[in-house]
């Protein structure tokens, strides 16, 4: 039994589906999957498919094969080159009895390969302000293709399958649902020394709001910096009102896609109390989250919500939107916002920066519920779907 995975992510670790592929192979590792038997006592190798080759220590029984096409500029001419035609071809070529992608693209396999892909969520298809141009919109097209030509789909959340099914079409017989985890790095507890650390860093005191998980315009920071204003201006936290500290990317050359935080934050005369950190390696962010009284993350979708896991791990009370998957990841251990609703964004931040004991609650209730997610469930039913797929 051979399976081919597309590891093309591990040179993107630092992006959601990085993560994703990260984390997956390590606890595949880890399973030492090659125990596993398949029907008829099948031992199973694993074949890794790279853009770019990583420093990756693999046991025996898996293997990496690095390949580019013709055309190697880093693009979504390259992208969509080597997952629709070269991945297939090297799959088929390699003997490859099942093929997982870890995430929704255009690839699509031969017959004779079981395929399972992934699916994060259909972001473009339902913010078509994103695909805003001839390359984005064929992406998409393709991606779509490959969703409802895969043999098996894992939705990492119950809104990713509903989105799935309501606007592509697509047969809910054949799509799973598991959620995925966060790194590790999250789970660990950060030292008063690390806190430190990451606090001089920056030029930060401990107790600031927390918006973070980038600046895409779905993300809507705009609305955190409004509300954040609008409860500077009502003077009801008096000197008790903390800074607000924003991270993310910084694109103004994306604008409209992505908010201009440096330019809403002058207009709106904040510049004295909103700190700025554009992009922060995943090593700070433990402690950044750590360190902060609250997280607010009032996104308009999320496919699943990785900042919000992330944020609960640390035990940091979190506010973040009532739609999409946020109530799936959340549940009943965070607070939850009209995302539409600057108003009500205020009240609830509000709310939860005067009340000590609801942020005490939050924290613990936080913590208990992470422990719902792990990458050995998501691993697993991988497996087992596989395994029930080619038993025959």
């Amino acid at each position: 039994m051979k399976i081919g995975i597309n590891a093309s992510f591990l040179r993107k670790q630092n992006t959601g589906i990085g993560q994703v592929t990260t984390n997956f192979l390590k606890k595949l590792v880890e399973f030492e999957i090659l125990n596993f038997k398949f029907e008829n006592n099948k031992g199973v190798e694993f074949i890794l498919y790279l853009e770019e080759d990583v420093d990756l220590e693999l046991p025996e029984g898996f293997s990496k094969k690095v390949f580019l096409p013709a055309w190697k500029r880093d693009d979504l001419i390259r992208k969509i080159w080597w997952e629709k035609f070269s991945l297939p071809k090297m799959a088929k070529a390699d003997g490859c009895n099942v093929f997982l992608s870890l995430y929704q693209c255009p690839t699509v396999m031969p017959k004779t390969v079981f395929h399972l892909m992934v699916a994060h969520d259909i972001i473009p298809k339902l913010f078509p302000q994103y695909v805003n141009n001839f390359r984005k919109k064929l992406y998409q097209q393709l991606s779509e293709n490959g969703l409802q030509r895969a043999d098996k789909i894992m939705a990492v959340s119950h809104r990713t399958e509903k989105d799935l099914v309501q606007h592509l079409g697509i047969d809910p017989k054949k799509i799973s649902v598991s959620h995925i985890d966060v790194d590790e790095i999250y789970k660990k507890e950060v030292s008063e020394e690390e806190s430190q650390r990451v606090l001089q860093k920056y030029g930060l005191e401990k107790g600031y709001v927390y918006n973070g998980g980038g600046l895409e315009i779905r993300k809507n920071t705009a609305s955190v910096l409004l509300a954040y204003k609008m409860l500077l201006d009502g003077h009801e936290l008096g000197n008790k009102m903390p800074k607000l500290v924003v991270s993310g990317k910084l694109m103004p050359h994306l604008v409209p896609l992505a908010c201009d935080v440096e330019q809403l934050v002058a207009d709106l005369g904040l510049g004295e109390q909103v700190v700025i950190l554009d992009y922060v390696p995943q090593e700070d962010l433990p402690a950044l989250y750590r360190n902060a009284v609250l997280f607010v993350y009032p996104s308009l979708y999320e496919g699943f919500g990785l900042p919000v896991l992330e944020a609960m791990n640390q035990g940091t009370p979190v506010i973040t939107s009532k739609t999409s998957s946020l109530p799936e990841v959340g549940v009943d251990s965070v607070l939850y916002c009209d995302p539409l609703n600057v108003d009500d964004l205020v009240m609830v931040m509000r709310n939860l920066l005067a009340n000590e004991h609801l942020k005490a609650a939050l924290s613990l209730k936080g913590k208990e519920r992470a422990q719902h997610f792990s990458w050995e469930k998501f691993v697993t039913k991988t497996i087992n779907i596989i395994k029930e797929e080619t038993k025959s």
